[in-house]
């Protein structure tokens, strides 16, 4: 015999309770009472036969065996909120992506349409921004961020890239001091942030741990695809991602003059909550990136650096 399944509407309470981490935020979410969510957690306890939370003077906070069931309800939830939308023909109407911009413009841009080809069914919607989803409040389904080690609480988190970072430059400004022989010629020109740690950690990888940045012109955009846009225009040299601009490269507005590239450890992530990874929408465009930006990464591996002048 089956066990029984838990009440519905008990178990509502006690998983927005659990993610928000407080009885008010939830009834807040749920539009009922404190109260009323609080008898609802209480009958549901009362089925388990021991107590989902403790409750302190500081708040609530899950037992072991409500953090068990918390994980388990939310993706049990989320797996029947995709069945009942499927149901009524809206499961997979829109796949709504949050992106940090250089990620945005240097991949999605380019990459998206071959995503939706390949998936007819499922429209696409990114939203551009460096702020941090809130995947509880939030109209997102996955997101791009870019961080050390992933592991956000709650998300799951699939490495995509590591933000291997170069000094890029245009070859007419190269011209312009007859070619770069050695990364010192770099210092000749003018640096686009130059008060950006990544020069440091670049020229001491080259041998230049001393190099004099503060002397050079500089140039202050605060943002990578605006740097990179400025380095195509011959305004300076950019240190940028390595892996975002091959096609500038291939058109020949940019080059990498030195086969010397550094890794401080940032990543880019796929990440999403742990409820939805079955979540189909979010499977397919999960499969999907990863593939690609292997495959960027692998095109990229092939692609011989050239120094106009050398």
């Amino acid at each position: 015999m089956r066990p029984p399944l838990p009440p519905l509407a008990a178990t509502r309470a006690f998983e927005a309770a659990a993610r928000h981490g407080s009885f008010t935020k939830a009834a807040a979410e749920l539009g009922m009472t404190q109260a009323a969510v609080s008898y609802q957690i209480k009958v549901l306890e009362d089925r388990v036969g021991s107590p989902l939370f403790l409750r302190n003077a500081r708040g609530v906070e899950l037992t072991d065996t409500g953090g068990r069931f918390a994980q388990r309800a939310g993706e049990s939830l989320e797996l029947l909120r995709d069945a009942f939308a499927e149901a009524k023909g809206e499961g997979e109407d829109t796949l709504v992506i949050s992106s940090i911009p250089t990620f945005a413009t240097n991949f999605l841009a380019q990459s998206l349409g071959c995503f939706q080809i390949d998936h007819p069914s499922i429209a696409v919607r990114v939203e551009v921004t460096d702020t941090l989803t809130d995947f509880a409040s939030e109209d997102v389904d996955v997101a791009i961020r870019s961080g050390l080690e992933g592991g956000w609480p709650g998300l799951e988190s699939d490495l995509l890239l590591p933000a291997v970072f170069t000094p890029m430059l245009s070859p007419k400004l190269a011209e312009t001091i007859g070619g770069l022989h050695e990364p010192a010629d770099l210092l000749k020109l003018p640096m686009i942030e130059p008060s950006d740690p990544l020069w440091t950690i670049w020229f001491a990888a080259a041998g230049l741990p001393d190099a004099k940045l503060t002397e050079q012109s500089s140039l202050r955009y605060g943002s990578q695809v605006l740097e990179a846009n400025a380095a195509i225009a011959g305004l300076g040299v950019g240190m940028l991602t390595q892996s975002f601009y091959q096609d500038a490269v291939a058109l020949g507005q940019l080059f990498q003059p030195f086969d010397i590239t550094c890794d401080d450890g940032q990543r880019y992530w796929l990440v999403y909550p742990e409820a939805r990874r079955g979540t189909r929408k979010i499977r397919l465009f999960r499969d999907w990136i990863v593939g690609k930006v292997a495959e960027l990464v692998s095109e990229r591996q092939e692609t011989v650096s050239g120094s106009p002048g050398t």
